[in-house]
C-alpha cells in the first residue's frame, strides 16, 4: 500500500522539487521509503511514498524498472495472485529478482500490454511508462478500491492517490466544480467522474487508459479510457438458485479471497465489530493460520452505540488476540478536525471517526488488517433492498403522492419514511432510495435548496443490464456496488486507514465473488422469511454459534446528532449561519433556517441534511480559491 504520482508536461516545465514537496503530503500512505523518476527532457516526473507490505528489502522499493530498464512503475496497492502469476512468468524463463508483486506487474505488463489488467486480483492504482515510445498506462483495480485522481488540460497531466498532492501543484489554477454540489447534498460524497475541482476528475475503476507524450494526447475525451471489467456484463441469463451448491461454492471463494490476503511480511489483524461480515473473515482467516488471529474493536462509552459486546463474544469463540479498545465521545469528536485534511473533498459520513479511531489504534500492532466491507452490498443488508421492492409496485404510481402527504401528518418516524415516497422520477429512484435512507436531500428539496438548481440525476442512476432482468433489489444492490460503495464506502476506509499508514484489505470484494454475488439467485439473499444476507449467514454457522448474531443490524455508527447539539453546536451554528451560507450562496439561507428550526424542535432525523450543509461550507472556508 502506499501513495503515488505523477506530472507530465508537454511545456518541459516539471519542477522536481515541487513534485517531491507534493508526494510529501501523502507521507502518511507511505512512510517507509519514497522515490522518484524525472525524464531528462523534464516531459515527465512520478513519485513513489512506500509502505512497506511485501518484499521489505531497498530492492522492492519503486518507482521500479523492468529488467532491460524499458518500462517504470509507479504502483499502490496489492495484487494476491501474484504468485501464481510470477509462477506462469518463470515457467515461460523470467528471471524475477525480488519476492515483492511489483516485479511481476512490470514482467506480466512487459510480456501483454494492457492485456495484463484483467488478469490482476487485488487492490491496485498504478501508472507504467513505457521510456521508448514514450507512453504512461494509468490502470485502477475492477471495483475501485484504490483512488486515483487526475488534472487535465492542454498541456499538462497529473495524476496522484491524493486530491490534495494535485491541489499543491495547480492551486492557482483550480476553481470549485459547481456541479458536484447537488451530487454531494443528495449523497453525502461526490461520485465519480467528479470531485470537488474543476478539471480534476476520478479515473474510473476497471479501467485504464494510455497518455502519449509524443503525440501530446491526454484524457480529454472519455474515447481514451478503456474498460476491462463490467459488473453489468458478468451477470448471466440464469441465477444460481441451488443453497447447497451456492453454498459450497461461496465458502470456497470466500476462503481462497482470504488466503489470499493474508499473505504480508508485516504483522496483520482483522477488523471485528461483531456483526456478519467481519465475523466470517475473522472465522475464516482463524482456520487458515497456525497462530491467533489479532482482532481489532472500539467500544464507544455510548450504550445506545457500545456493540464491542458482541465483538468480544466472537473473539472468544474463535480464540483470536482481542484488542477493544475504550474510547470516550470527547476522543471522537476530537476526531473532526481531521476529517477535512484526510477526504480532501467534502465527505458527509460521520462513520469515519470511528473508523479512524480503530485504524489509529490498530497500527500499533499490524501494519494491515483486513476489513468485511462489501458482504451487505452484495448479498442484500441493508432495508433499501426491502424498499427498492416496495416502490416498484405498479400501484405506486397512484398512492405515493397520498402516502407522502399523509405521512407528514403523523409521527417524525413515519414522517421520515413517507420521504421514500417523494420521488418525482423512477429512473431516478436507486439514489433516491439511497439519499432518503441516509436523511439526506431529495431531489424536489434540492429543487427549493440550491440557488441554482441545475442538476441531473440521471446518469448517477443508469443501469445497463444484459445478461438477465434483474427484480428492484438487485438492480438497488448493484447500483450500491457501482457507486455507494466505490464512491463512498470504500473511500472511508482508505482515507481513515491510511491516514495512520494503515494497509486495510476487502476480501468479499474479490472480483471473482463479486461475479459470484452478481448471480446468486435472490432468494438467496433475501429468503422467504425475509432474513436478509441469507446465503452468507450460513456460511457463517459453520463457523461460528447463530444465536451470537441474532439480533437487530446496526452497523459502525456514532451518536452524531446527539454530538451535533452539544459538543458539536458551535461547528453547526458558524457553519449553517447567514453569514456563511450568503458567503458562498450555493443554497438558500431561508431554507436551511427552516431545517434548523425543526431540528431543533424535535424532528431529529433531519440531522443528516444539517450535517452535510454543515460539513460543505466548513470546507469551502478552510479551502477557499
Amino acid at each position: 500500500m502506499c501513495g503515488i504520482a505523477g506530472y507530465i508536461s508537454l511545456n518541459n516545465i516539471i519542477n522536481e522539487q515541487q513534485l517531491k514537496q507534493a508526494a510529501f503530503l501523502m507521507k502518511h500512505r507511505g512512510p517507509d521509503a519514497d522515490g522518484y523518476y524525472f525524464s531528462d527532457d523534464k516531459t515527465v516526473g512520478l513519485a513513489h511514498r512506500r509502505l512497506s507490505i511485501l518484499d521489505l528489502s531497498a530492492s522492492a522499493n519503486q518507482p521500479m524498472f523492468s529488467a532491460d530498464g524499458r518500462y517504470c512503475i509507479v504502483f499502490n496497492g496489492e495484487v494476491y495472485n501474484f504468485k501464481e502469476l510470477r509462477q506462469q512468468l518463470s515457467d515461460k524463463g523470467a528471471l524475477l529478482k525480488t519476492t515483492s508483486d511489483t516485479e511481476v506487474i512490470l514482467q506480466l505488463f512487459a510480456e501483454q500490454g494492457n492485456a495484463c489488467f484483467t488478469s490482476m486480483n487485488g487492490m491496485f492504482a498504478m501508472a507504467i511508462y513505457d521510456t521508448v515510445k514514450q507512453i504512461i498506462t494509468l490502470s485502477r483495480d475492477h471495483i475501485g478500491i484504490k483512488p486515483l485522481f487526475y488534472y487535465c488540460d492542454d498541456t499538462e497531466f497529473i495524476f496522484s492517490s491524493e486530491l490534495k498532492v494535485i491541489r499543491y501543484i495547480k492551486e492557482k489554477q483550480l476553481a470549485i466544480n459547481k456541479k458536484a454540489i447537488p451530487y454531494f447534498l443528495h449523497l453525502g460524497y461526490i461520485p465519480q467522474p467528479l470531485t470537488i475541482y474543476q478539471n480534476v476528475f476520478k479515473f474510473p475503476s476497471a479501467s485504464y487508459c494510455e497518455i502519449s507524450i509524443r503525440h501530446g494526447s491526454f484524457i480529454n475525451t472519455p474515447e481514451t479510457v478503456q474498460t476491462f471489467w463490467r459488473p453489468e456484463d458478468q451477470i448471466t441469463a440464469a441465477p444460481l438458485k441451488d443453497e447447497r451448491i451456492a453454498k459450497k461454492k461461496l465458502k470456497a471463494l470466500l476462503t481462497d479471497a482470504v488466503e489470499k490476503q493474508l499473505i504480508s511480511d508485516v504483522p496483520i489483524g482483522t477488523f471485528l465489530s461483531g456483526g456478519v461480515d467481519s465475523s466470517l473473515i475473522t472465522a475464516i482467516s482463524a482456520e487458515l493460520t497456525a497462530h491467533k488471529v489479532k482482532t481489532f474493536s472500539i467500544a464507544i462509552d455510548d450504550g445506545k452505540y457500545n456493540e464491542s459486546k458482541y465483538a468480544r463474544a466472537v473473539a472468544k469463540e474463535l480464540n483470536t488476540e482481542h484488542h477493544e479498545f475504550q474510547v470516550k465521545g470527547k476522543e471522537l469528536i476530537e476526531l473532526v478536525d481531521k476529517l477535512l485534511p484526510a477526504y480532501d473533498e467534502p465527505y458527509g459520513d460521520p462513520s469515519a471517526f470511528p473508523t479512524m479511531m480503530v485504524s489509529k489504534l490498530a497500527r500499533q500492532s499490524v501494519s494491515v488488517t483486513i476489513s468485511g466491507d462489501g458482504g451487505d452490498e452484495l448479498f442484500m443488508g441493508y432495508g433499501a433492498y426491502r424498499w427498492a421492492l416496495r416502490l416498484n409496485n405498479p400501484a405506486m404510481a397512484l398512492i405515493k403522492k397520498p402516502l407522502h402527504i399523509v405521512s407528514g401528518l403523523l409521527n417524525d418516524r413515519i414522517e421520515r419514511a413517507g420521504q421514500m415516497f417523494n420521488f418525482p422520477d423512477r429512473h431516478n429512484i436507486h439514489s433516491h432510495i439511497f439519499s432518503t435512507e441516509q436523511y439526506y436531500f431529495g431531489e424536489r428539496e434540492l429543487s427549493v435548496l440550491l440557488t441554482t438548481p441545475s442538476f441531473n440525476f440521471y446518469e448517477l442512476n443508469d443501469i445497463d443490464v444484459a445478461g438477465r432482468k434483474l427484480n428492484a433489489a438487485e438492480s438497488q444492490s448493484l447500483w450500491d456496488l457501482k457507486s455507494y460503495l466505490k464512491d463512498e464506502l470504500l473511500v472511508k476506509v482508505d482515507r481513515a486507514s491510511m491516514q495512520y499508514s494503515l494497509e486495510t484489505r476487502v476480501p468479499i470484494l474479490d472480483y471473482r465473488i463479486v461475479t459470484f454475488a452478481l448471480n446468486l439467485h435472490p432468494s438467496l439473499k433475501i429468503n422467504e422469511k425475509g432474513t436478509m444476507k441469507y446465503l452468507l449467514k450460513e456460511v457463517l454457522y459453520d463457523y461460528l454459534p447463530r444465536e451470537l448474531f441474532e439480533r437487530p443490524k446496526w452497523g459502525f455508527s456514532i451518536p452524531i446528532s446527539k454530538w451535533m447539539r452539544s459538543d458539536l453546536f458551535y461547528l453547526l451554528d458558524k457553519y449553517t449561519s447567514k453569514e456563511m451560507i450568503e458567503k458562498y450562496n450555493y443554497v438558500n439561507f431561508e431554507r436551511v433556517a427552516a431545517i434548523k428550526k425543526a431540528w431543533i424542535g424535535g424532528k431529529d432525523y433531519l440531522y443528516g441534511r444539517l450535517w452535510l450543509l454543515m460539513v460543505l461550507h466548513w470546507w469551502l472556508d478552510e479551502n477557499q480559491l
